[in-house]
């Protein structure tokens, strides 16, 4: 194992690989692929991953932000890249990056194609989202008929696609509301074909979805977190190789007698003579103030070691007490064995949350 002289995030583009290959081997030869690389790539590193998985031959990217499909762009990647989360005042910039809109209103709708008309374009490539049960974007079911009668007013924009959101593909005991969702799904696009004589690509799956709902591939699925190493259960995170591994350093030790405090406001006061072990990470590289006090901990030397008192800026403590260990050993946040999940279950929260929160000035140590 290779030892951390800093703190470091180490990404590996064989696990990469083989999370594309096993979400592929459950689609169907002709379903398309589209990869999620936004949040900085779940807080590993967009642009090398993107490029990665141009190599594989992935369809489609989707980024939330503008901003995040210019890096990609200004990074030379070529795939197709949707944006799902696109502003009004952002149309002319998609149209000038070559970047395809998430359109989930009206207003979004009418205002894309007066840029698009205004900068001469024909048949410019927007994709519809309609709202099925997630209620956090989209279009109404009861929609179709106004957007229908938008789109044959003009020829600037074309649809390539047209898609919604599962809100619990995750979860089994959802599976009656997911396939109303599905079911929803169907009608409108069946619906939107009748009314525009337009057949449009569909997609609805994420990562569970792909797993759980194979009669839902339509002709393409997303993928964001199984893409970087998590299935969302137990079962199928056995088929899944995280990509990221978080690693950092001891840089200090200190011996606490009984009585005495860490850290700021005093939140931990000792109750014996403790070792303590100073690590360069904290709230500004992601690790937040949540996984203080002995609800986060790390590894060193294979033994867990609890934060105690508030986490810092740029530093945690931990408790080595019991753990023979020194300065300049390796400490392991997270990796393929101590999985990011268990840290974030620790705290209540998720291993999306903690991925994407890892901070840009974590040096990234590509593996291939």
């Amino acid at each position: 194992m290779s030892r951390a002289l800093e703190t470091i995030l180490e990404i590996d583009l064989g696990a990469l690989t083989h999370n594309f290959n096993y979400l592929k081997s459950r689609l169907q030869p002709e379903t398309k692929f589209l990869a999620v690389v936004k949040a900085f790539a779940y807080g590993s590193d967009s642009v090398e991953i993107a490029k990665h998985l141009e190599t594989l031959s992935v369809d489609y990217f989707a980024v939330a932000y503008t901003q995040e499909g210019i890096a990609l762009r200004d990074a030379g990647v070529k795939t197709p890249i949707l944006v799902l989360h696109p502003q009004a005042i952002n149309a002319e910039t998609l149209i000038d990056r070559c970047l395809e809109p998430n359109i989930y209103s009206a207003k979004l709708l009418n205002d894309f194609i007066t840029v698009a008309e205004e900068k001469g374009q024909k048949n410019y490539p927007i994709h519809l989202k309609f709202n099925t049960g997630l209620n956090r974007l989209g279009f109404d079911p009861n929609d179709v008929n106004a957007i229908v009668a938008m789109l044959e007013s003009t020829k600037a924009v074309s649809v390539k696609t047209m898609f919604s959101h599962l809100a619990a593909s995750e979860d089994l005991n959802e599976k009656d509301f997911t396939k109303q969702q599905i079911e929803t799904f169907k009608a409108i696009a069946s619906n939107f074909k009748l009314k525009s004589g337009i057949e449009p690509w569909l997609h609805l799956c994420n990562t569970s979805g792909i797993i759980n709902y194979p009669e839902a591939h339509f002709n393409m699925v997303r993928s964001g977190i199984g893409l970087y190493g998590f299935g969302n259960s137990e079962l199928e995170d056995k088929n899944f190789k995280p990509i990221v591994s978080l690693k950092s350093v001891v840089s200090q030790m200190h011996e606490i007698e009984k009585g005495r405090s860490v850290g700021y406001n005093r939140a931990h006061t000792s109750n014996r003579t403790e070792r303590v072990a100073t690590i360069p990470i904290g709230h500004a590289d992601g690790l937040s103030r949540i996984y203080g006090n002995k609800k986060g901990f790390v590894f060193i030397n294979e033994e867990k070691a609890y934060i105690i008192g508030n986490v810092c800026m740029d530093m945690i403590m931990v408790d080595v007490t019991d753990i023979n260990c020194k300065e300049g050993d390796e400490v392991i946040i997270f990796n393929k064995t101590h999985k990011a999940n268990e840290i974030a279950e620790s705290a209540g929260t998720i291993s999306y949350e903690i991925l994407t929160a890892l901070s840009q000035r974590i040096k990234r140590v590509f593996l291939p």
